[in-house]
């Protein structure tokens, strides 16, 4: 009898995985909110792999991923809502005033040329050399 209910949770897990790559594949780059319609998805992911390891036997680790899933999702909808997502989120699309006085804020234009100068100055220390040694190994 616990191999019938072991089969039916594997067939159910194997379903919803279909279900769910079915749905990711079917998404388009330029649909709106797409990142946060791929974690949706990847939500009935986790479940039907939550159903899987209970229907294998690994209770424990069921139970550890049934708690760390929705931290991790929830951190990756968070990260790219304060990075990344300037379609809902307009404080991302304001240009901010830079202060001068605070030297860890600074515009892009002037890292950018931050940058490049000292890329003029690597490549013309000649500090340091890389020299190769040959070893034979018949010695």
């Amino acid at each position: 009898m616990i191999e019938y209910v072991q089969s039916a949770l594997l067939i159910i897990s194997a379903f919803l995985i279909i279900i769910s790559a079915v749905g990711v594949l079917s998404l388009s780059k330029g649909t709106k909110n797409v990142v946060y319609a791929r974690i949706h998805i990847f939500g009935v992911f986790d479940i039907a792999c939550i159903i899987a390891m209970i229907a294998i036997g690994q209770y424990l680790l069921a139970g550890i991923y049934f708690i760390l899933a929705p931290f991790t999702a929830h951190a990756i909808a968070n990260a790219y809502w304060k990075k990344e997502d300037r379609e809902n989120n307009l404080d991302l699309v304001t240009d901010e005033e830079v202060v001068d006085d605070n030297p860890f804020i600074q515009s892009k234009e002037k890292m950018q040329a931050l940058e490049s100068e000292n890329s003029e100055k690597l490549k013309a220390d000649e500090r340091f050399s890389v020299t190769m040694l040959e070893i034979d190994e018949g010695e």
